[in-house]
């Protein structure tokens, strides 16, 4: 099926998965991608060889790769035995330390036994080796590969040691050093002779056949406990490359990248080592140890990670970019197969093989040998490469002898034909006999029309014949496919030939007819034997010069029984070089490189440079320059650059007023990034896995990994330390150094490991810190870690990522969240990723939710602007490719076949610049040996400085990948620009990725002077420092690592980067390097304006600054009027190079370019006042920002030109390009040295005319490789790039070549998806073996990974995101409690009783007895209540406070913000390990299990029979007893008053709650320090189910439906009388014990959903008595206080017992006295038996706890408030009482209802309310009851009288409370005279007697409330009322409810 590691494919499920998924993939809503290959073919390789039974298909899978090994891994890992203590284990050595290498033993005698001959063995670890041994040759096989007798004998030739029966044992004494099986076909391999000299060399190869070879097919994957074959000690190349994984992939020209060593193994590292040169330029038979190339041993096995090949013809799962298995049994030509197979060292030179050049050919049976031409590439210029096509299963693909290294043979062609035929036969195995195959005539024929069609500078890509393969099976099955596919395909254009199967017969006609059309670019030769006798044909053809014209050679021999062989040889000059050099690794390209220039051979380059010029040697030309100029032009140039300058600051030196700085700031798209980042990791802590326990962390920290790299080292830091992050997170003080900075950032080097293991130590200690640990680049590094088991000798960054950040203690510890940051995800989104789709973040898109997030006038220029800007109908483009450049790379390529191309490339332009310099210098007939393009650069390079009074300047990027060429290009240019004395115009930098920047001491100076830094250490560290310096900058390394570049980035000269490597990441990392962020408009009117521009954290957003009129070079521009859009063309069109070289000469003061764009741009400026360019933008370099961040911008210079300003050219038209506005002068340029400018106006335009402002001003020019620009730029159908459909990575695959295509219109999320589904990782990928570790989704949990374009300012949201994470976790650890003062202080009982024992932990009852009640409220949420009048007190009658809205009650009560404390109440988003069981959600339990069981019990004042339900969950049960196990509850379990026991709480604590599910404190494990106590909800039953759901280990009471509207009274209620009845059904079960009834704990505690925190008031003893009575507040466990209470002497005497609510402006004097008598609230310590008469009033919503308390008073029993404990309440927005709303019970319409409409005349029309009665009238009181009060109203001295219950009337009214019930405690009313008089739905114990006992005002008022009319009237009547109050038929009034919501009725009257 493609997928390259597969055995054979499933058959189960193939419609659904499959069919479905080639075109309905993506079409799909769902966010988890279908993974539906990796359904598809998994088996294991055991299988897979049973099923081949014996037969063979190729021959060329006998010889293994060049490193000798397998591919797939065994099904077992092979352990050695170790070797015996003492003996030689070195490689190459045997046991007895004596050397078997060939190399070194050719020239020694050996004594061979009779009947034995001399084979090489091939070692894994010595891969570039043959060790010697003497084998019995009956264990051989013959000619024709059979008769080889089964097992061995053998001998060592070194130590002499004889008769090894076993080749395991054989091994073992050689040090073979294997991983799989020792095997002697795998081992042994050639026969060695004798040459003419005597000396041993290799032979032919020895022709093992048998099914040994079978279980090469496996898949890697399915064995991952072995992953790789046998590389035991096998060195790593130094320079390991980035992704050191396969580059196999047919993204590269036709299956270019299949890099691995010699056959098509994937190469882990790249060979290294004793690399192999070929025979002709190499030291003939030494190694290259003598060069300076690290001569490591190349690692064997490379190549064992990709998968194994080639497959066989009746296995068809093979991808084309899997290179196929060992490819042919070839000799070695020059010691080498690497040449010319496929994934190899291909063009790679080879050394130290001894051996002749050319080798005696093996005996072949199976088909004649194919001699290779001697001078090969000499005649051709190229290195042709043979691709492997169609050869049938009993044919051979010819055996190649004689000059192996001058051709490559490659496997991928054949391996594509193979894999584009899987899906149909797939297809075929359901039952569609119908559909087959697209025939293998139809396939080559379909080649060569794609060959064909190829333009003479294309080079074929793999991934394109997969495409047309698929489109024309496709289209001639589109019926047949219909019918398993649910989704309609879409129309595919028709593949040519696709209408009637084509014969081998006919296929050469056809194929000759199809080539007969391109002029013999493509040649089809046809044989009627054997290829063999075609390729024979080819090389003549070659030879003989008949093929100059011809790019592709087709063979095709049609000879056997309607089978046919063929294959494809490249031949075209281009291609070839392209195509062979792509099956280097970075690795093998940069050793090659080294070669090339170590051994001299790139001096023949040179001296053809030297012999162009026509003045003799360019050296020569330019020392005669240097002697005649030395001195002159140097000062005049400096003189130039610093007098023109017009403007000096107070000092005198030159300033620019572009220059600007800003202070760091965090821009909307990086807030709404990092708030994405929150809101995932949020997202993992809310879900039920609890796999993040946000609750449990107090404070944030983080690591930040990044590659290696010291620019981006210090770019991080200077971030870091610039963020402030470190103290917000308070991990460091104020005065940080930066020293402790790099503590933060962790560079992926040799000393990481030592610096991570410090951080887990960290995280392991800290558990309740949460780490993040943040991979930045995340695409840099990922092989895998047992990768670095293989090679750890040598190379310890080699997986070092996948060692640190996947490692045990990071994937499994509970504090750390890894973070992966990369602008090019791709690889980390595979079938096997172990990041969830879910926790992807993908940077938003301009807009965002509707928010536009990125500021006005801002564009960001990434890839697919640079590619919209070469669109035509825009501006300039701002990719271009140097065509001129490119013929002298073609040509040279001809004329130097031997030297690779990078070489050539970097000699080339070099030389370019080199001339171009010398131009610009005056030495203008230079002109015609450098481009257009370079000359452009260089031109605007040099004169740049000139038109800035400070010598402002721009950047000019140079990419050479390869570090000793950018070495020699540094040398190179730095000695010509010494020698035109150019050392102080411009810098060279060469930037390494290891090593820092240095500069020379003129620009350090100037970079200091810019930026005002003082500090004589100072060294720019990052290249943002180097904003405004005219340098080049030679970037080197393989990849870029994530270095921001600074805004005078003028040119990005990428003409080096490797165009063989075309994969998506290597593509857009190079392009990343130009993204930029630019203003898209002018600020015209304000002159100094100042506005950030750069957003990019990574270009150092901190302080940047805009202030440009900006010409953005994208679609943009299009709308411009003419003038602009011409100013947009910029100064880099061809066109104005062109003009350039016309202009009069080089060294005018500005290039023409210029002059050409300043018309324009002063055109505008004319039309406003002029803004000035910084020449900075703000990039502050760091170090000056270390030193001083707090100086302001240097102060602006006003730029208002004074003087007029030249008008725009009036022929200055849109649609020209190449504008002349050129002059010898530079006035059209307003360069200030123009003698026609006005003397007032150079300021300005110097400002104006500063290049490093304009090229702020505009994204940079981006010059590319052909290949690589056609690439970039050319689209599919659907105007999707064609680069990104290319592979994405080299260290993935295709799973399959059946694919859909990407979609232009795929957003990131779905790209994600895409290659979720369709890629699969290489061996050597971290993620290979990520399935295997039994997870059934593989995701880590704490993993997520943030994409977005390069250089946009990901640093700054995740240092952001870190910032918002920490205030979250203090804010969930922190929580708003009310903090309000007690109320009515001042009105406090003045007594002549006080309790005095300031010291008693406990109340003396006696002394107790004794207080006077406090009836005033002092609760601060009762401020709006009524104030409770005793005799006691003294009541002005002035207000006692202001009036509140209702709603405003809430919003505007105090809070104070308070640290959760260990002894915390939480809610259910608290998770944590200690209270997991308790809450029920422990992962090891299964979720509690609970029973609903019924309780009912008989209440007379209700008349019936309340049934209740109990919830109890199974782990509860034990507090309850029943008649049986899971019988009928009969009580709920009490303990005794005389337990003592410290292990539980006695007293059972009710809760109720409404609508705060999820927002109530009821988990209460940690308040009670773990102690047992029983804990019992008191819920709706509405929401039952809801509760359950968050609180499943609790115990619910749910109350009857009846009160599902009821208030808060009937929850109390219910809960009082219910304890009542268990406490007596207690007495009776434990009477029948011998337990007194007394004896019963009679207490339950009511608290409410909202406690959160206990504290307690320790008193300093020693300053009781006197006045400094000192105090403190502490928190503690609710356990404490309870068990303090409950031990409390003669507690049962008490009926109430509470404490404070806390608040923090609590004085002495309220806790002075330990112990008060008074009202007490929200958390009460109830005594059931003493109230046993005393009931809450169940209709209650409000206020229900001060009727209570008064109740209890007046019933004669004691309140006692603990003052030295107190409560803190959590302000809950949610839930509570404010879950009743009133709203209109007939309109839908949401009108505001006020209080005043809360009652209405009986019988009117008057809208009617939906809420209960009781509701309607309590909020009526407290809002209204002045219009049944009005003589009450702020008339304290006069009360209103309430009679058996408190009912709230507003905060203007007192009442005096008064219980009718015979015995009660009443204040003395004698005294008083009352206002008004409420009877409140009064019981037969109020009658008239008892109301005459009160007097009242004249005209006092009267209010009673009964249930309905009748009741009404006859309490008038049973109260006498009439006799002296005064009653009118309109003062009768209503609750505005309908009828049957049972209104309560009230009658007012006036006292006679």
């Amino acid at each position: 099926m493609g997928n390259s590691y597969a055995g054979q494919l499933k058959t189960t499920r193939f419609e659904e998965v499959l069919h479905n998924s080639i075109e309905a993939s993506l079409r799909s809503n769902s966010l988890v991608p279908r993974p539906v290959f990796s359904q598809l073919y998994l088996e294991a390789e055991q299988q897979l060889s049973a099923l081949e039974g014996g037969s063979r298909v190729d021959n060329e899978e006998e010889e293994e790769g060049e490193g000798g090994l397998e591919q797939s891994c065994p099904p077992n890992p092979y352990q050695m035995h170790p070797p015996p203590e003492g003996c030689c284990t070195t490689d190459g050595f045997c046991q007895a330390g004596k050397d078997l290498r060939l190399v070194s033993i050719s020239s020694e005698p050996i004594d061979v036994p009779a009947g034995f001959l001399l084979v090489g063995a091939k070692s894994p670890s010595l891969p570039d080796h043959l060790l010697v041994c003497a084998v019995d040759k009956r264990f051989l096989p013959d000619d024709d590969g059979h008769n080889a007798l089964l097992g061995f004998s053998g001998n060592c030739v070194g130590c002499g040691k004889k008769g090894f029966c076993y080749f395991t044992e054989f091994s073992s004494h050689m040090n073979l050093k294997v991983t799989t099986q020792p095997k002697k076909q795998k081992h042994l391999k050639y026969y060695l002779i004798r040459n003419a000299q005597g000396a041993l060399t290799k032979g032919p190869l020895i022709c093992w056949k048998g099914s040994e070879f079978r279980s090469r097919q496996a898949s890697a994957s399915a064995c991952s406990s072995s992953l790789f074959p046998p590389l035991e000690s096998s060195g790593l190349p130094a320079p390991f490359p980035s992704e050191p994984g396969p580059r196999t992939t047919p993204s590269i020209p036709l299956g270019a990248p299949q890099a691995g060593p010699a056959s098509d193994h994937t190469s882990l590292t790249a060979a290294v080592g004793p690399a192999v040169f070929n025979g002709k330029d190499s030291p003939k038979h030494q190694p290259l140890v003598k060069h300076s190339l690290s001569a490591v041993p190349r690692p064997s096995a490379l190549g064992i990670l990709s998968n194994s090949g080639p497959p066989k013809k009746r296995h068809k799962g093979w991808s084309p970019e899997s290179p196929s298995a060992a490819d042919g049994g070839y000799p070695q030509g020059g010691g080498s197969r690497a040449k010319y197979e496929s994934a190899g060292v291909t063009c790679m030179p080879q050394v130290g093989l001894v051996g002749p050049a050319s080798v005696t050919f093996p005996v072949v049976a199976s088909g004649e040998p194919v001699s290779v031409p001697d001078n090969l590439l000499k005649i051709c210029k190229a290195k042709p490469v043979i691709f492997k096509g169609k050869y049938s299963s009993h044919g051979h693909f010819p055996y190649l002898c004689g000059n192996l290294n001058d051709v490559v043979v490659s496997p991928l062609l054949y391996t594509c034909y193979q894999n584009s035929q899987s899906v149909s036969r797939a297809y075929a195995q359901y039952g569609a006999s119908t559909m087959q195959p697209i025939s293998e005539e139809m396939q080559l024929l379909l080649t060569v029309y794609y060959l064909v069609q190829l333009a003479a500078d294309q080079v074929p890509l793999m991934e394109d014949l997969e495409q047309i393969f698929l489109r024309s099976w496709r289209e001639s099955h589109l019926t047949e496919i219909r019918q398993y596919q649910q989704v309609p395909p879409q129309p595919i254009p028709p593949a040519p030939g696709a209408v009637a199967p084509v014969t081998s017969a006919q296929l050469p006609w056809l194929a000759g007819l199809a080539a007969s059309s391109c002029n013999d670019s493509v040649h089809i030769i046809e044989c009627t034997y054997s290829l063999a006798e075609g390729l024979s044909e080819m090389f003549r053809l070659l030879i003989e010069g008949k093929l100059a014209k011809t790019n592709y050679v087709v063979i095709i021999c049609a000879c056997r029984s309607a089978a046919i062989d063929s294959c494809i040889a490249v031949t075209g000059k281009y291609q070839a070089r392209i195509l062979s050099e792509s099956l280097l690794t970075p690795a093998e390209y940069q050793k090659e490189v080294n070669y090339e220039l170590v051994t001299g051979k790139v001096d023949s380059l040179g001296a053809f440079f030297s012999t162009l010029c026509p003045e003799g040697d360019i050296d020569i030309l330019l020392d005669k320059f240097h002697q005649e100029n030395q001195g002159q032009i140097s000062s005049s140039l400096t003189a130039s650059s610093v007098t023109k300058s017009a403007s000096l600051d107070v000092g005198g030196t030159p300033v620019c007023t572009g220059y600007h700085l800003e202070p760091h700031r965090i821009w909307p798209f990086q807030l709404a990034v990092a708030q994405k980042l929150l809101s995932h990791v949020c997202s993992i802590a809310d879900s039920s896995t609890q796999n993040l326990d946000l609750g449990s962390f107090e404070k944030v920290d983080f690591l930040i990994c990044i590659p290696p790299s010291e620019v981006t080292y210090q770019q991080t830091l200077f971030h870091v330390w610039h963020s402030g992050v470190l103290l917000e997170l308070g991990l460091e003080k104020e005065h940080m150094t930066k020293q402790r900075v790099e503590q933060y950032v962790l560079k992926l080097d040799a000393e990481a490991q030592t610096k991570f293991k410090a951080f887990l130590q960290n995280s392991f200690q800290n558990p309740h810190t949460l780490f993040v640990l943040i991979h930045d680049h995340a695409h840099w590094d990922l092989v895998s870690s047992a990768v670095h088991d293989l090679y750890s000798q040598s190379d310890p960054s080699v997986g070092l990522v996948d060692r640190l950040l996947n490692c045990k203690e990071v994937k499994e510890a509970p504090n750390i969240v890894t973070l992966h940051v990369t602008s090019f995800p791709y690889a980390l989104q595979t079938q096997h990723t172990l990041i969830s789709p879910y926790n992807e973040i993908h940077w938003p898109a301009s807009y965002s939710n509707g928010v536009d997030l990125y500021p006005e006038k801002k564009k960001y220029f990434g890839l697919s602007e640079f590619i919209e800007s070469t669109l035509s109908g825009h501006s300039l483009p701002l990719l271009r490719y140097d065509s001129s450049f490119e013929a002298m790379v073609t040509a040279l390529g001809k004329r130097f076949p031997r030297l690779h191309s990078a070489v050539i490339r970097t000699f080339v332009l070099v030389q370019h610049y080199t001339a171009a310099m010398m131009a610009v210098s005056g030495l203008s007939q230079m002109k015609n040996y450098t481009s257009v393009e370079t000359l452009e650069i260089t031109q605007n390079l040099i004169n740049s400085p000139k038109q800035c009074p400070c010598g402002h300047g721009l950047m000019v990027l140079l990419r050479v990948p390869c570090s000793p060429l950018a070495a020699v290009a540094y040398e190179r240019l730095a000695h010509v620009r010494a020698q035109l004395a150019l050392e102080e115009h411009f810098e060279i930098i060469l930037g390494n990725p290891s090593s820092g920047i240095t500069i020379g001491k003129h620009f350090l100076k100037q970079l200091k002077m810019w930026q005002k830094i003082e500090d004589a250490e100072w060294r720019p560290q990052t290249y943002l420092e180097l904003e405004g310096l005219p340098c080049i900058l030679i970037f080197s390394g393989m990849d870029p690592h994530g270095e921001s570049l600074p805004r005078s980035l003028r040119y990005c000269d990428l003409r080096l980067i490797n165009s063989s490597c075309l994969v998506r990441t290597a593509l857009e990392q190079e392009l990343g390097l130009a993204a930029y962020f630019v203003s898209s408009e002018a600020p015209l009117e304000k002159g100094a304006r100042s506005e950030a521009l750069e957003s990019d954290a990574e270009k150092l957003s901190s302080t940047d600054n805009e202030d440009e009129e900006l010409v953005t070079e994208g679609s943009t521009s299009e709308k411009r009027s003419p003038v602009k859009r011409e100013r947009s063309r910029s100064r880099d069109s061809v066109s104005s190079s062109l003009s350039s070289k016309a202009s009069s000469s080089a060294r005018c003061g500005e290039s023409p370019a210029q002059a050409q764009l300043a018309g324009p741009s002063r055109g505008d400026r004319a039309r406003s006042p002029q803004p000035c360019g910084p020449a900075e933008e703000g990039r502050a370099p760091g170090e000056r920002q270390w030193l001083r961040a707090g100086r302001g911008p240097p102060a602006v210079i006003s730029r208002r030109s004074p003087g007029p300003a030249p008008q725009p050219d009036p022929g200055l038209k849109t649609g020209q390009w190449s504008i002349q506005v050129s002059a010898p002068s530079s006035s059209s340029s307003g360069s200030p040295s123009s003698s026609a400018m006005p003397a007032a106006s150079p300021l300005v335009l110097q400002a104006a005319q500063c290049s490093a402002s304009k090229a702020c001003r505009r994204p940079p020019v981006v010059f590319l490789p052909k290949l690589v620009y056609d690439m970039v730029t050319s689209t599919d159908g659907s105007g999707l790039p064609k680069a990104a459909s290319l592979l994405p990575s080299h260290s993935v695959m295709w799973a399959s070549s059946f694919r859909p295509l990407l979609s232009k219109t795929m957003t990131s999320t779905e790209q994600s998806l895409y290659y979720r589904q369709w890629t699969v990782p290489r061996p050597s990928h971290m993620d290979y073996g990520s399935r295997a570790e039994g997870r059934v989704d593989g995701f880590h949990p704490r993993r997520l990974l943030l994409s977005g374009p390069p250089q946009i300012g990901k640093t700054g949201a995740y240092l952001q995101f870190l910032s918002i994470l920490s205030r979250m976790l203090i804010r969930l650890t922190e929580v708003d409690v009310y903090d309000e003062e007690e109320i009515n202080i001042n009105l406090r009982e003045e007594s002549d009783w006080h309790y005095l024992q300031l010291s008693d932990p406990w109340p003396d009852l006696e002394l107790f007895k004794k207080l006077p009640f406090d009836y005033i409220i002092h609760d601060p949420k009762y401020e709006d209540a009524s104030l409770i009048c005793s005799h006691h007190q003294s009541i002005k009658n002035e207000d006692r406070g202001t009036h509140r809205k209702p709603e405003d009650l809430y919003v505007r009560r105090q809070t104070a913000r308070m640290r959760l404390s260990k002894y915390a109440a939480y809610n259910t988003y608290h998770h944590c390990e200690q209270c997991h069981q308790y809450m029920g959600f422990h992962p090891r339990y299964q979720l509690y299990e609970s029973a609903l069981h019924a309780f009912a019990f008989s209440y007379s004042m209700l008349g019936e029979e309340i049934q209740l339900h109990f919830i109890i969950p199974k782990s509860k049960e034990h507090h309850f007893v029943f008649s049986q196990p899971g019988g009928q509850l009969e009580s709920m379990r009490l303990p005794l008053v005389t337990d003592k026991s410290h292990e539980y709480i006695k007293s059972p604590t009710f809760t109720p709650t409404t609508g705060r599910h999820e927002h109530g404190l009821f988990n209460l494990y940690h308040a009670m320090d773990g102690a047992s106590h029983l804990h019992v909800l008191v819920v709706k039953e509405y929401e039952m189910a809801i509760y359950k759901k968050y609180w499943p280990n609790h115990i619910m009471l749910v109350l009857p439906s009846i009160f599902n509207s009821a208030g808060v009274g009937a929850a109390h209620f219910l809960i009082k009388e219910l304890s009542y009845h268990n406490l007596e059904l207690e007495r009776n079960r434990q009477e029948e014990l011998g337990i007194k009834p007394q004896d019963i704990w009679p207490f339950i505690v009511i608290s409410d959903d909202s406690c959160v925190m206990w504290n307690v008031v320790d008193v300093d003893g020693a300053g009781e008595r006197s006045r400094e009575f000192s105090w403190s507040e502490r928190n503690v466990s609710l356990k404490h206080i309870m068990q303090h209470i409950e031990a409390s002497p003669n507690i049962t005497h008490y009926a109430l017992i509470g404490m404070r609510k806390w608040s923090s402006k609590t004085g002495s004097r309220e806790v002075r006295e330990p112990f008060s008598r008074c009202h007490v609230h929200d958390f009460v310590i109830l005594n059931v038996d003493l109230t046993q008469n005393v009931q809450y009033n169940q209709n209650r919503f409000m206020c229900d706890d001060v009727d209570f308390n008064l109740r209890v008073h007046s019933a004669g029993l004691l309140l006692c408030r603990f003052n030295r404990f107190s409560v803190m309440k959590k302000q809950i927005a949610v839930g509570g009482h404010r879950s009743f709303h009133i709203t209109s019970k007939v309109s839908d319409s949401p009108m505001a209802i006020v209080p005043a409409q809360y009652i209405c005349a009986p019988d009117s029309k008057h809208t009617l309310l939906a809420a209960p009665a009781q509701l309607l009238l309590e909020k009526f009181l407290q809002h209204h009851s002045h219009r049944f009060f009005p003589l009450s109203l702020r008339n304290h001295g006069h009360p209103v009288l309430s009679v058996d219950g408190y009912l709230n009337l507003g905060s203007q009214i007192s009442v005096c409370y008064v219980s009718s019930r015979p015995h009660s405690l009443n204040i003395s009313c004698s005294d008083f005279l009352f206002s008004g008089l409420l009877l409140y739905l009064c019981d037969s114990f109020v009658g008239a007697g008892f109301l005459k006992k009160f007097h009242f005002l004249k005209g006092a008022t009267l209010c009673v409330i009964c249930q309905d009319r009748n009741s009404l009237r006859q309490t008038v009547v049973r109260l006498e009322l009439e006799d002296e109050w005064q009653f009118r038929l309109r003062d009768e009034f209503q609750t505005a409810n309908a009828k049957e919501d049972r209104p309560l009725f009230f009658l007012t009257g006036r006292h006679i």
